[in-house]
């Protein structure tokens, strides 16, 4: 199934920028749409935040970050990056990265279940 590790993650001000990493091996990364997760101790399920399709050139975004949040991928470099920009302290959570094998250049995916690697996490806390 592969590997990913996140990383970038740290404690921000509200309005500071952020831009979390993510590294694969050991799959074929141009195959996989991948995609950005959180969770918070509050909530059961991880949060849609992020999709990119295989090709990087479709992106879906939730509409709590829309604006705010990039995503992008280098497929050279096997990473997929979340530019986090305009920060608030509700976006303090862990941060999980996930990758899907995907059968479309285009297609991007926003259901936990869609998705079949996930990262460990890494965590993002912004105070006000």
């Amino acid at each position: 199934q592969g590997q990913l590790v996140e990383s970038g993650g740290g404690l921000v001000q509200a309005g500071d920028s952020l831009r979390l990493s993510c590294a694969a091996s050991g799959l074929a990364f141009l195959s996989y749409a991948m995609g950005w997760f959180r969770q918070t101790p509050r909530r059961l399920e991880r949060e849609f935040v992020a999709a990119i399709s295989r090709s990087g050139h479709t992106q879906y975004y939730a509409d709590s970050v829309k604006g705010r949040f990039t995503i992008s991928r280098d497929n050279d470099k096997k990473t997929v990056f979340l530019q986090m920009n305009s920060l608030k302290p509700e976006d303090t959570a862990v941060y999980y990265c996930a990758a899907t094998h995907s059968g479309s250049e285009s297609a991007y995916y926003f259901r936990n279940f869609d998705y079949s690697a996930w990262g460990q996490g890494t965590q993002v806390s912004v105070s006000s």
